[in-house]
């Protein structure tokens, strides 16, 4: 019984010690380690989080404004056809006249009134002395003759759009002209007309436009 009563008590002893044991594993910090080989970094990188990438890869430039070639500017009227060179040799005797009634004449030669106002004015004659009434009209047969006898421009080829225009700044960047041109410029606006054209970015003053059949389609101011 004595033998017995031991086996117990030193198997009960044992029981206790294993589990003490389980406990104080349980409650042990285990420290791990990473296991690099040579000369790796600690904290890799992809490609695209270096350092430096911004600079080695520009972001895309905007590409350039697109240029728009002036066209040529023509001086030699033996080069306008026959039916545009008929119509504004009209024009001019008609604005020499000193009669606003025989421009309109020549106005009314066309299938439809050439645009001669921004707005919704019909008669050409009654606009002309409202906007000049210090001359009754007849500053603008003046204005028209300086136009005229101006160098123009071909434009818009082959389209139905296609027309011959005078002056030719109303093609030309108000900002490049030349002396020269400047002097051709004042001829037909004043110093004070530049200036605010220079504002503006363009010419603004009068131009006319004739189709190469002959068709006359505006003579108006403005932008």
């Amino acid at each position: 019984m004595v033998f017995a009563r031991n086996i117990h008590v030193a198997m009960t002893a044992l029981a206790l010690l294993a589990m003490a044991g389980d406990v104080a594993l349980a409650q042990t910090k285990v420290r791990t380690e990473t296991i690099r080989p040579p000369g790796a970094q600690a904290n890799p990188q992809t490609p695209a989080e270096k350092p430096g990438d911004a600079q080695a890869k520009p972001s895309p430039k905007p590409a350039p404004p697109s240029s728009v070639t002036p066209p040529e500017i023509i001086t030699d009227l033996s080069r306008l056809p026959q039916p545009v060179a008929r119509m504004r040799e009209r024009i001019l005797a008609a604005a020499k006249s000193g009669e606003l009634k025989k421009l309109v004449t020549a106005m009314q030669t066309n299938e439809t009134m050439p645009i001669f106002s921004l707005g919704d004015d019909k008669d050409p004659a009654a606009f002309w002395r409202s906007t000049y009434p210090d001359s009754e009209g007849v500053e603008v047969l003046a204005i028209l003759l300086g136009v005229l006898e101006a160098p123009y421009v071909h434009v818009e080829k082959g389209t139905p759009q296609e027309m011959y225009l005078w002056p030719y700044f109303a093609r030309m960047p108000i900002k490049s002209l030349t002396p020269e041109q400047k002097v051709e410029l004042f001829r037909i606006v004043t110093g004070a007309d530049y200036k605010e054209m220079l504002d503006f970015g363009a010419y603004s003053f009068y131009r006319l436009g004739i189709g190469p059949d002959g068709t006359w389609h505006f003579f108006v101011s403005g932008d």
